[in-house]
C-alpha cells in the first residue's frame, strides 16, 4: 500500500502544470524552440564559412574579415543582459519574437553592404538584436518545463543551434560557390524568415511567467548575487572557454582548407559544417551523460574529446582533420549543454539574468576565440590556432578541478566527523 509520502509526491507531480514529454503543448514548444535555435545560429555565424570570399572581395586579412563574426557575437554578449531584464518585464515570448524579427530584417539588408566596414556594422546590429533570444529561451524553459525534463529541453534548443550553424554554413557555401557570397547571405536570411514565422506560430504562451518591474537597482543586486555565486562563476568561465575553442577553430578552418595541401572549393568547405550534426547528437545526449557520469564527469569527457580533436586536426590528412573536427564539435556541444543547463538549475531567482550572464560569457568567448584564432593563424598557421584552443581546454580542466576541490573542502566543513 502506498505510503503517505508517496501519495503526497504523486499529488505534487500531478499538480505540476509545467510541460513534460507527452503533455499538451510540449511538442509545439520543442519544435518552436528548435526553429528559434536554428535561425539564431544560422544568422549569427552566417559569414563564417564565407570569410575567404569576403577577404578576397574587400582585400582584407583573415583577422579583419573575422570581425564580421566577432562583431555579431560581441554585440550579443554586451546586449544580452539588458535585454534579459526587459524580458522580465514584457515576457520571454514577446522578447524572443521581437529579437528574432529584428535580426531577420537586418539579415535581408546584410547582402547589400557596400564595404567591409558597413558589413561589420550591420552584423553588430544583428548580433545585438539576437541578444534577446538565448537568455529568454533558457528562462522560458526553466519556468515552463518540469525540472526532470529541463536538461533534455535545453539540449534540444542547443541541438537547434547546431543544425542552424551547420545549415547556415552549408547553404552559404554552395550558394556562394555558384552566385557569390552575397547570394549566400541572402539565402540564409530567407531561410531564417521561415523559421521565425514557424516559431511565432508554434510557441505556446507562457503560463508560469510573473512580470517584474524595470528596477535598475534590483537588477544590479541580482547580477551581483549571481557573480558572487562560485558555482555560477565557474559555469560562466567554462562556457566562455569552450566557446573560445569552438570560435577559433571554425572561424579559421575555411582559410586552412582553401590553401594547400587541401585547396578545397567554397562549396566543399561549406559542406564541412555537416559535422555540426555530431553536435546535435552530443547536445541531445547531454542529459544522459550527466545521469551516468555526473556534471563534472560529463565536462571532463567533453573537454578530453575536444583536446583530442585539436591534436588530430594538426594532420595534413583531410580525413584526420575531419576526425578532429568531429571530436571538437562533439566535445563543445556536450560541454555547452551541460554548463548551460546547470546554470538554469543553479539559479533559484533571477533566472533570466543568470542565463544572460552565461550567454554574455559564452559569446565573449566566441568573439575572443574568433579574433585570437585568426591572429594566431596569421602568425603561426593552423598550429597557432590549435595552441589557442589547447590553452582554453586547459582552462576548462583547471576550473573543473578547482570546483571539485572546493566541493570536497565544503563537505569536510559540513561533516568533519566523516573525514
Amino acid at each position: 500500500m502506498p505510503s503517505a509520502s508517496t501519495k503526497a509526491a504523486a499529488t505534487t507531480a500531478s499538480a505540476d502544470t509545467r510541460l513534460a514529454p507527452g503533455a499538451p503543448g510540449h511538442r509545439r514548444m520543442s519544435l518552436a524552440l528548435f526553429a528559434a535555435g536554428l535561425a539564431a545560429f544560422a544568422l549569427l555565424y552566417s559569414t563564417q564559412a564565407l570569410l575567404p570570399a569576403i577577404s578576397a572581395e574587400f582585400g582584407a586579412t583573415a583577422s579583419a574579415a573575422s570581425w564580421t563574426v566577432s562583431a555579431a557575437t560581441g554585440a550579443l554578449a554586451l546586449c544580452v543582459l539588458p535585454l534579459s531584464a526587459l524580458s522580465e518585464r514584457f515576457g520571454r515570448r514577446t522578447m524572443m519574437i521581437a529579437s528574432l524579427t529584428i535580426a531577420v530584417a537586418v539579415a535581408l539588408l546584410v547582402p547589400l553592404a557596400p564595404n567591409l566596414e558597413s558589413l561589420i556594422a550591420l552584423r553588430a546590429i544583428q548580433g545585438a538584436a539576437l541578444a534577446g533570444l538565448p537568455a529568454s529561451a533558457m528562462a522560458y524553459l526553466a519556468e515552463e518545463v518540469r525540472p526532470k525534463a529541463l536538461v533534455a529541453a535545453i539540449g534540444l534548443f542547443v541541438a537547434g543551434n547546431s543544425i542552424g550553424g551547420m545549415s547556415g554554413r552549408l547553404v552559404t557555401g554552395w550558394v556562394a560557390q555558384m552566385w557569390g557570397w552575397r547570394a549566400g547571405l541572402a539565402a540564409v536570411g530567407l531561410t531564417s524568415l521561415v523559421c521565425a514565422l514557424a516559431f511565432r506560430a508554434l510557441l505556446p504562451k507562457a503560463r508560469h511567467f510573473t512580470p517584474g518591474t524595470l528596477n535598475p537597482k534590483a537588477l544590479a543586486r541580482t547580477v551581483r548575487g549571481h557573480l558572487a555565486d562560485p558555482l555560477l562563476m565557474r559555469l560562466y568561465v567554462i562556457g566562455a572557454l569552450f566557446m573560445t575553442v569552438f570560435g577559433a577553430v571554425y572561424t579559421v578552418i575555411g582559410y586552412r582548407l582553401v590553401e594547400a595541401p587541401f585547396s578545397l572549393p567554397q562549396g566543399v568547405i561549406g559542406s564541412i559544417f555537416l559535422i555540426y550534426l555530431v553536435g546535435t547528437v552530443a547536445s541531445a545526449a547531454a542529459g544522459r551523460l550527466v545521469g551516468r557520469l555526473g556534471r563534472r564527469g560529463a565536462l571532463y569527457l567533453a573537454v578530453s574529446t575536444s583536446a583530442a580533436g585539436l591534436l588530430f586536426s594538426l594532420s595534413d590528412s583531410l580525413a584526420l582533420v575531419l576526425v578532429g573536427l568531429v571530436l571538437i564539435t562533439a566535445g563543445f556541444f556536450a560541454g555547452h549543454a551541460v554548463a548551460s543547463s546547470s546554470v538554469s538549475r543553479t539559479a533559484k531567482t533571477g533566472r533570466a539574468q543568470a542565463s544572460a550572464l552565461y550567454q554574455s560569457a559564452y559569446y565573449l568567448g566566441s568573439s575572443a576565440g574568433g579574433t585570437l584564432g585568426a591572429i594566431a593563424f596569421h602568425a603561426g598557421g593552423w598550429a597557432g590556432t590549435v595552441l589557442i584552443g589547447l590553452v582554453a581546454v586547459l582552462g576548462v580542466v583547471s576550473v573543473t578541478l578547482y570546483g571539485s576541490h572546493s566541493a570536497r573542502v565544503a563537505e569536510r566543513r559540513l561533516h568533519p566527523a566523516a573525514v
